[in-house]
């Protein structure tokens, strides 16, 4: 049976006159429907840049990306992304701005009325109903992060791709949209692919986490399991034997190889 998601042999590399650098180099994983895989790495690794490929913003020097059996070729409503800056258009409220992404991948199969219960369905789901009639302007970060993620899932995405969706957040902040996003997951069983440079956020949220080696030539160093039953709860896990385990896992990773960036 063919996995849900493969990104297969992937290599990217970008030129500039007669210097070439390659960034990716033979990237290759499988994800299965429902999984939350995070990848994590130090700066420059390419993690953004693999997001990016199988969104198909970005196209692959070699290789390719599989979703349920087909090759991905342009970017398409099969994979949302969510940025770490929010995107909403600002002349837009809040309930515009989903709704705009319902219209276009819906219009021609729901009805104005179904468009707008699905509109409202999945801001209720981040719980940003209340906030409908306001502009981007009008309300806190976190606030247009959920937004943000209410657009992308009203897409109905075989993939959710999130790009640091969190890095600008406050700790408190970060840490309701962290528990979101988990309740979110556990709810619809979506298969999301995270981007994110805290140790702590990939343990919490990931059924795996794909550890990226430094780039350039950055490749596949790593690729953990987070055996921890879900739901999850923050608090319970600060001194959960498993969750310690992974996070050390990972920052022995990090920073074995960031060492070997300081001996170069």
């Amino acid at each position: 049976m063919a996995p849900y998601c493969k990104i297969d042999h992937v290599d990217k590399v970008y030129s500039r006159g007669s210097a070439s650098t390659r960034v990716l180099k033979d990237i290759t994983f499988e994800m299965e429907k429902g999984e939350y895989v995070s990848l994590i790495g130090h700066s420059g690794c390419g993690k953004s840049t693999l997001l990016n490929i199988v969104a198909a913003l970005t196209q692959p020097s070699t290789g390719g990306v599989m979703i349920e059996g087909k090759l991905v070729t342009e970017p398409g409503p099969d994979r949302a992304v969510v940025f770490q800056n929010h995107s909403l258009l600002p002349w837009l409220t809040v309930y515009e701005n989903v709704r705009l992404a319902v219209d276009k991948v819906f219009g021609k199969v729901k009805s104005k009325s179904e468009r707008d219960a699905w509109t409202l369905h999945n801001l209720e789901l981040v719980q940003m109903t209340h906030a409908r009639d306001k502009r981007p302007s009008e309300v806190s970060g976190g606030m247009k992060q959920r937004v943000g993620i209410a657009r992308a899932l009203a897409m109905e995405p075989k993939v959710l791709l999130l790009d640091e969706p969190f890095g600008a957040l406050d700790a408190l902040t970060r840490a309701r949209l962290q528990d979101t996003v988990m309740a979110l997951h556990q709810k619809l069983g979506n298969t999301v692919m995270m981007i994110t440079h805290d140790v702590d956020e990939a343990v919490l949220l990931s059924d795996r986490i794909v550890m990226m080696t430094n780039g350039p030539d950055a490749e596949i160093g790593d690729i953990l399991t987070v055996p921890i039953e879900r739901p999850r709860k923050r608090l319970e896990l600060v001194s959960d034997p498993e969750f310690l385990s992974c996070r050390q896992r990972v920052l022995e990773f990090l920073y074995e190889r960031h060492r070997f960036v300081e001996a170069a």
